[in-house]
């Protein structure tokens, strides 16, 4: 292993003059910047990361805890957070906990967190009430809405806008009696009741009544309860104009279920979706989504662990990430 010693003797120069250069520090003159970088670079030399992270009591290590890595959303996200991440310095460890309450309490209070600097955490199943009671100290951003705004900071989007911005636009569409497929009572995750507050608010603003029999309860967010839910409507034999979907696997599983009974998508059924997934964008139709900023929603998150490991103790923050409605062929 080639030592800071080994490239100080190859330029001529000190040891602390090489550990000036490779820590960037800005007093060092241009022609022995240059000469000790030619060293570097001539004797293959790598800093000692571990090292330095532990000389500043830091590990380098930032954990992305979510429910499900195979999410489409979840996966995207997680790569967006570890190339910003990356630029940091920071290696991002991932781990998932199926929206498991048990897996979420002991990752909430402290399991794993002597490996890492800062957690960015996702929560589904915990309450407000446990989401407050946490002792341990490493620096924590939750991710999504949490009834009761427990004293944590959290990026967020706008999901009651979200969802009232995509009813609208099928309204405008001339869709007349729009289902909503994606309630979760069985899970009481925040963002589901969210956009269920959007949906029913568009709803509202339009001079119209939600009705109980077009909120189409999911177990998951995942295809299959997409187009179970759908199918199920559909056997009702009073069928919707239009159907906003909590996810885009839901509604993609929506779109298979509306084809699988012989209807087309947008002419009998419009279709909305909520994630902007790479599959919406290939889909027969291509898919209309409501896009949240993915790289917004990662820098923020990103922003405010940094703000915490520097000494930032001022209140916790609700940061809002952006989103837009894209608009495709399903509506």
């Amino acid at each position: 292993m080639v030592r800071l010693r080994d490239v100080a003797a190859h330029a001529g120069v000190s040891i602390r003059t090489v550990s000036n250069v490779v820590n960037d520090f800005q007093y060092v003159a241009p022609s022995t910047r240059a000469r000790v970088q030619a060293s570097i670079d001539a004797l293959g030399y790598r800093p000692n990361v571990a090292a330095r992270n532990l000389r500043r009591g830091r590990t380098g290590l930032l954990a992305l805890v979510v429910p499900e890595i195979d999410s489409p959303y979840f996966s995207d996200l997680a790569a967006r957070t570890v190339r910003i991440a990356e630029d940091d310095g920071w290696t991002v460890l991932i781990d998932q906990t199926d929206g498991d309450a048990g897996r979420e309490r002991r990752l909430l209070h402290g399991e794993r967190s002597q490996l890492v600097d800062g957690v960015i955490f996702s929560p589904w199943s915990m309450s407000a009430e446990e989401l407050a009671s946490r002792q341990d100290a490493t620096p924590i951003v939750l991710l999504g809405e949490h009834a009761g705004a427990p004293p944590v900071d959290h990026v967020v989007i706008d999901n009651v806008g979200a969802a009232q911005e995509a009813v609208e636009h099928l309204l405008a569409g001339g869709r007349a009696d729009i289902a909503a497929l994606g309630v979760q009572p069985a899970l009481g995750n925040e963002t589901a009741h969210q956009r269920q507050l959007g949906y029913r608010r568009a709803l509202s603003v339009a001079g119209q009544a939600w009705r109980a029999d077009r909120e189409a309860p999911v177990t998951s967010l995942h295809r299959a309860e997409g187009h179970r839910a759908m199918s199920e409507l559909l056997a009702t034999g009073d069928r919707p104009d239009a159907v906003f979907c909590f996810s885009d696997q839901l509604a993609l599983g929506a779109l298979r279920a509306v084809v699988d009974a012989g209807l087309r998508v947008p002419e009998d059924i419009a279709l909305v979706g909520f994630d902007d997934i790479e599959d919406g964008r290939y889909s027969i139709p291509t898919l209309t989504t409501i896009a949240p900023d993915k790289d917004r929603i990662a820098e923020l998150a990103l922003q405010v662990l940094r703000d915490r490991l520097a000494g930032d103790d001022s209140p916790a923050r609700v940061l809002t990430a952006p989103h837009r409605l894209v608009i495709r062929g399903s509506s």
